[in-house]
């Protein structure tokens, strides 16, 4: 089993920024695929990013291209979301996630793709 802990959500401003962080433990997560999706208020969880297990590929929904960087340290079993100018419409909780097992060229954005769950962190964007 692994157990995911997500951290660093806040409230923040339009234009801010923000970085999460989602720690392991429990098994290492080297060889994991790992994602980041969020969950807003009525709408159903959505795909943010993934990285693959040495983090040479990584994948972005088109809404936070160029905003968002998805990032890992295997040596301390944790994954990383950088979030920059962010805006209200990303205001959600965010989830990470990881996959025991996959393609390294296979961008994986379901929620059934993914084997393990943390529990959230929210990020509020104020206008």
């Amino acid at each position: 089993q692994v157990q995911l802990v997500e951290s660093g959500g806040g409230l923040v401003q339009a234009g801010g920024s923000l970085r999460l962080s989602c720690a392991a433990s429990g098994r290492t997560i080297s060889t994991y695929i790992m994602g980041w999706f969020r969950q807003a208020p009525g709408k159903e969880r959505e795909f943010v990013a993934t990285i693959s297990w040495r983090g040479v590929n990584r994948y972005y929904v088109d809404s936070v291209k160029g905003r968002f960087t998805i990032s890992r340290d295997n040596a301390k079993n944790t994954v990383y979301l950088q979030m920059n100018s962010l805006k209200p419409e990303d205001t959600a909780v965010y989830y990470c996630a990881a996959k025991v097992s996959g393609s390294r060229t296979y961008s994986y954005r379901l929620v059934r793709d993914y084997d393990y769950w943390g529990q959230g962190t929210q990020v509020t964007v104020s206008s």
